[in-house]
């Protein structure tokens, strides 16, 4: 397959994959909900008293970018696994499962670190602020870049 074509259809899939993590974050989010750019409010179910609390700089755009990081980087590690695979049953060397089990490992994270995954289970995370997203973000940029080495 045509290189531009690969390129293309990662692309395609990725924005895909952007669209409907976005409307299942801002639909049908297990999150209390809050304006974006308004502080997080603390979940209901740990406060003793009627008093709502908030998490100064604790947005919700940060979570928002967070589940749609996180499912990019889950995204690009199922097309990273797909195509180590793909290379060890033409080389069958012991370096290409390392890489099978790297991303492997990595794809447990992107999906665990998944606040809609986290919802479901009955968890919420509050009071992180930027640091909420930021660690999907550094490690976006590192599978890009490991994915247009592997590409190369």
């Amino acid at each position: 397959m045509n290189k531009y074509i690969k390129i293309g259809i990662i692309l395609a899939t990725l924005v895909i994959v952007i669209m409907i993590t976005d409307y299942f974050a801002t639909q049908n989010s297990p999150f209390p909900q809050a304006s974006l750019f308004e502080p997080r409010p603390l979940p209901f179910d740990r406060i003793n008293d009627d008093r709502q609390f908030f998490f100064m700089g604790d947005m919700e755009l940060y979570y928002k970018i967070k589940v749609v990081l996180s499912s990019i980087n889950a995204t690009l590690l199922v097309i990273l696994l797909v195509t180590y695979v793909d290379m060890y049953k033409k080389i069958k060397s012991e370096f290409t499962i390392g890489l099978i089990l790297f991303s492997l490992t990595l794809l447990s994270y992107a999906l665990t670190s998944n606040p809609l995954l986290q919802g479901i289970f009955g968890f919420r995370a509050f009071g992180l602020g930027p640091f909420a997203m930021l660690p999907d973000m550094f490690t976006s940029l590192a599978l890009a870049v490991l994915l247009y080495l592997t590409m190369k």
